[in-house]
C-alpha cells in the first residue's frame, strides 16, 4: 500500500480491530463453510456405494471423525479459550488426523473408488481444523503461553469457564440447525443405509424374503 493510501486511511480515523475481524471470520465464514465439504463428501460416499464396498466400517470411522471434530468445536462455542481448551482443540485436531487416514486406508483397501474430487474434498475436511485451530491460537496467544507453562499462576487454566460474553442464542441455534441438517441426516441416514445392506449380504439374511415368495 503506497504512503499517500495509508496516509488517507489514517486521516478517517476509521481503524480494523484485528482480533475482532478474526473473530467473526471464525463465526460467520470459516465454521458455516465447513458444512460445504462435508456434504459434499457423503455425496461422493453415496455416488460410490458405500454400502455395496467399505460399508459400515467406513462410515462408522466418519462418526468417529465428526466427533473428533464435532466435540471441540461445541465446547469452543460455549466456554472460554484457556490452556484446557487448547489441549483439547490440539488433541481432537491430531486424533482426526490419524482417523482420516485411517479412513482412506480403509476405502482405498475396499472396492470403493476414491476418486479425485473426493480426494480433493478431503484436502479441505483435513485443513479446515488447523487453519481454525491456528487463528485461534493467534487471538489467545497469552493461553498458549500459559499451555506452554503448565499453566502455572492461572487458576482457570484446567477448568471449563463459560464464555463471557455468551454467543448469541440465535447462533448458536442457527449452527445447531446446520450440524443436523448438514452433518447428522446426511450421515445417519449412510451409517443406516450400510447396516441395512450388511444384514442383507449375511448368510440367510434374505431366507424371509425367499420362503414369502415360495408361498
Amino acid at each position: 500500500m503506497s504512503r499517500d493510501r495509508a496516509a488517507e486511511i489514517a486521516a478517517t480515523g476509521v481503524t480494523v480491530d484485528v482480533g475482532e475481524a478474526t473473530t467473526r471470520y471464525l463465526l460467520y465464514g470459516l465454521l458455516p463453510s465447513w458444512f460445504v465439504p462435508g456434504l459434499a463428501d457423503w455425496v461422493m460416499h453415496r455416488r460410490t456405494r458405500i454400502e455395496d464396498t467399505a460399508g459400515t466400517k467406513e462410515s462408522l470411522i466418519h462418526s468417529l471423525m465428526m466427533a473428533e471434530v464435532g466435540v471441540p468445536i461445541a465446547l469452543t462455542l460455549r466456554y472460554e479459550v484457556n490452556p484446557l481448551m487448547l489441549s483439547v482443540q490440539l488433541g481432537g485436531a491430531a486424533v482426526h488426523e490419524a482417523t482420516a487416514l485411517w479412513d482412506v486406508r480403509t476405502a482405498v483397501r475396499s472396492e470403493r473408488e476414491v476418486r479425485p474430487v473426493e480426494q480433493h474434498i478431503h484436502s479441505f475436511l483435513e485443513s479446515l481444523p488447523f487453519g481454525a485451530l491456528a487463528a485461534l491460537m493467534c487471538l489467545h496467544a497469552d493461553q498458549v503461553k500459559s499451555l506452554v507453562r503448565g499453566g502455572r499462576g492461572d487458576p482457570d487454566a484446567w477448568r471449563l469457564v463459560p464464555r463471557r460474553p455468551p454467543l448469541s442464542r440465535g447462533y448458536l441455534a442457527g449452527i445447531a440447525a446446520a450440524i443436523g441438517t448438514c452433518v447428522l441426516l446426511p450421515y445417519g441416514e449412510e451409517l443406516l443405509r450400510c447396516v441395512r445392506t450388511g444384514l442383507r449380504k449375511k448368510p440367510g439374511g434374505n431366507q424371509k424374503s425367499v420362503e414369502e415368495k415360495g408361498r
